[in-house]
């Protein structure tokens, strides 16, 4: 009896291939059309990044210090709007993100990035030391940066006509913070919002700032390629509480319905 339980095993494991086989369809196009047809990748994300050192080097080098980003870890950003605008509990990470990726029927590919609920991202980028330095001398650019902002969108468009990737964002910086000692300048309360925000009569569909781009490869003056960035459309408020210089208030700053459009750029190596 243990022999045959033993062939009988042995037969079940042989024919188990065989039988699945039998069961494989052919799908007819109208089932392709549902296996292809279905929704992109979502993704949903939270994180938090720590650079101890980012290092740029051509015959100097840039070195920025102790690069930090994550979530603000407030609740009342923008506080003159009287709610908590990212509709989550204080965190210092960057959370409440939700990446959608879709590659369309034309083969352009689409991310666009929301929040995974209802309320705009909040982000804190913080670095310590921004310095110049070469073989013999340096410079400290930057000994603090500190910026707590608001994204309520972002899309990244690549079309496969033009070669040309898109990218649109709506953001607000609650404060900008930063000195710069080798000007002996340094900046208090930084705010940028929608051109059309007002500080009297706060309407959170008006706070956020909106940037739009194109960037794409394009021959430089000498016909070369290089990159391309083009932006199409830049307005917005901004708002500096208190401009320092030599340690000492001079007083704050304002540009109202600040715009920029048409403006090209080349990047290229020289």
């Amino acid at each position: 009896m243990k022999g045959l339980k033993t062939s009988v095993l042995a037969l079940s494991v042989a024919a188990a291939p065989m039988l699945a086989v039998a069961d494989i369809r052919m799908l007819d196009d109208s089932a392709m059309g549902d296996i292809t047809g279905q929704a992109g990748v979502t993704i949903e994300l939270e994180t938090k990044v720590n650079i101890d050192r980012f290092t740029y080097t051509d015959e100097g080098s840039l070195n920025v210090n102790d690069i930090e980003i994550g979530g603000t870890n407030r609740v009342d950003l923008f506080s003159e709007l009287g709610v908590n605008i990212t509709s989550r509990p204080p965190s210092d990470l960057l959370d409440n993100i939700r990446i959608n990726i879709d590659l369309l029927s034309d083969g352009d590919a689409v991310i666009n990035i929301l929040p995974l609920t209802f309320g705009a991202v909040d982000i804190r980028i913080s670095t310590g030391e921004w310095t110049l330095d070469g073989a013999t001398d340096s410079t400290t650019v930057l000994d603090n940066f500190h910026m707590d902002a608001l994204i309520a969108s972002g899309t990244i468009r690549v079309d496969t006509a033009t070669d040309v990737m898109n990218f649109r964002t709506d953001f607000a910086i609650d404060d900008m913070d930063f000195d710069a000692p080798f000007m002996a300048i340094g900046v208090r309360d930084m705010q940028v919002t929608g051109a059309d925000y007002d500080l009297t009569a706060p309407q959170p569909l008006d706070l956020f700032a909106r940037v739009e781009m194109d960037i794409y490869k394009a021959p430089n003056a000498a016909g070369n390629e290089s990159l391309a960035i083009d932006l199409a459309e830049f307005r917005a408020d901004i708002r500096v509480g208190s401009l320092l210089v030599g340690g000492a208030s001079v007083g704050s700053i304002a540009l109202d319905n600040l715009a920029i459009s048409d403006t090209s750029m080349r990047i290229y190596g020289h």
